[in-house]
């Protein structure tokens, strides 16, 4: 997208970034099947800080990234995530628990319905210049989806970092073995087993 410096988070460019989101409307009433999207989850908050814990011994961090748990319906809802304290008042003045459609990456991870690694963000025009992201200083992503038993894309776990890391193979990995386990555990609050 191209933004000019005075873009306000919610207001971006009207040239499309991804593809239609032909599964919105699905999306939208099986998270409200499911009760989610509509209040931050204790056990999301947790899963989301050990999803971190992993991506940072993975790539041999020397501190702990940003984790996400993002639901995608109507809008985004940060439903958990896990916050460093080094970035907690930077990650807490910029993000709400409700987040604009166009604004970061996880909304292409779920219309894609693939997972998006991007070591460095810079290195790929179009995902660079993001408002929110730049707000946040993130400089590499890993997300994938958060696919349910029914195949519907719910939304995503991904992990940001303010410098450029190599997730690779590992990280792509991780993180899809991780949204299968919290497909899981949504699963099991439905009653249904795993």
């Amino acid at each position: 997208m191209t933004y000019s410096s005075n873009d306000q988070a919610g207001a971006f460019s009207a040239r499309p970034l991804m593809p239609p989101d032909r599964e919105a409307a699905q999306r939208v009433k099986r998270l409200r099947e499911l009760g989610l999207g509509q209040a931050r989850e204790g056990e999301f908050d947790e899963f989301a800080r050990r999803v971190a814990m992993e991506a940072q011994e993975l790539v041999g961090l020397p501190g702990t990234p940003v984790a996400f748990v993002n639901l995608v319906g109507d809008d985004q809802f940060i439903c958990g995530v896990y916050t460093p304290p080094a970035a907690a008042e930077l990650v807490g003045g910029v993000l709400g628990a409700r987040v604009p459609l166009d604004a970061g990456y996880c909304p292409h991870v779920v219309v894609r319905r693939k997972a998006l690694i991007l070591d460095d963000v810079l290195d790929y025009p179009r995902f660079a210049g993001n408002p929110i992201v730049d707000k946040l200083m993130v400089r590499s992503y890993a997300g994938a989806p958060l696919t349910d038993r029914t195949g519907t894309v719910l939304g995503t776990i991904c992990v940001v970092d303010s410098e450029p890391r190599p997730w690779g193979r590992a990280g792509l990995d991780l993180l899809k073995r991780r949204a299968v386990d919290l497909a899981d555990l949504i699963h099991r609050r439905e009653g249904l087993p795993s």
